[in-house]
């Protein structure tokens, strides 16, 4: 009983991270890493998406070839989305389902009846986050939306790539302080901050005031 009293949770409040967890997801002499991880998810998120848009792909080894009707701005908006969801409902069925009942309700009753708008959160979501991961801007998010989206698909019985573009994800969300560090957020991350620091450039600056000059010497 002793040793449970000693016991004061209140007081612990903070775990030191690892140090090889500091060197993988913090440490810009890693940044080269999460730079080839970042290219090659962002390469297949804006291949998916401009598929999507165009209906031709640029992708390597079929550029410019035709993928068949686009999801947008074809006179037909939500038609891919309803066969979609009908193909996911499929699989709902049965002792062991792929598509649990909870999220084939949500397809039937939420997605189905919207499927032009859902058409277009794809469509521009797999853009958005393709060139959010290659140019490295805000790249934590974007890699957050992109497991959400990987999520999504695996949820409707649709594995592929999925599971490993999602897993490479997690560690772009792991890294994000150095993930873009080769791109956007070397500048952008120290001007925008983040809710718990503020601008880290406006904290430079106001260092810099506190500071004041040495005098030189003369010569």
């Amino acid at each position: 009983m002793r040793q449970f009293q000693s016991i004061q949770p209140s007081k612990a409040t903070q775990i030191a991270e690892p140090p090889i967890a500091k060197f993988l997801f913090a440490d810009t002499r890693m940044a080269w890493l999460w730079l080839i991880v970042r290219l090659y998810v962002g390469y297949e998120w804006i291949t998916a998406g401009w598929e999507k848009m165009t209906g031709h792909s640029i992708a390597i080894g079929s550029f410019g070839q035709s993928t068949g009707n686009p999801w947008v701005f074809s006179g037909h908006d939500g038609a891919a989305i309803k066969g979609f969801v009908a193909g996911a409902l499929t699989q709902a069925s049965g002792a062991h389902p792929a598509v649990q009942s909870w999220y084939a309700a949500f397809l039937q009753n939420v997605a189905l009846p919207n499927a032009a708008l859902f058409a277009y959160l794809v469509t521009f979501g797999e853009i958005l986050v393709g060139l959010g991961l290659i140019f490295g801007a805000l790249t934590g998010i974007a890699a957050f939306f992109g497991v959400f989206m990987n999520l999504n698909y695996i949820l409707a019985g649709t594995v592929s790539t999925n599971p490993i573009l999602g897993f490479l994800a997690l560690f772009l969300i792991l890294a994000w302080r150095i993930g873009g560090y080769y791109g956007v957020d070397r500048w952008l991350l120290p001007l925008l901050g983040t809710p718990w620091t503020g601008s880290l450039a406006k904290e430079e600056k106001q260092v810099e005031k506190k500071v004041p000059n040495k005098p030189s010497l003369a010569s």
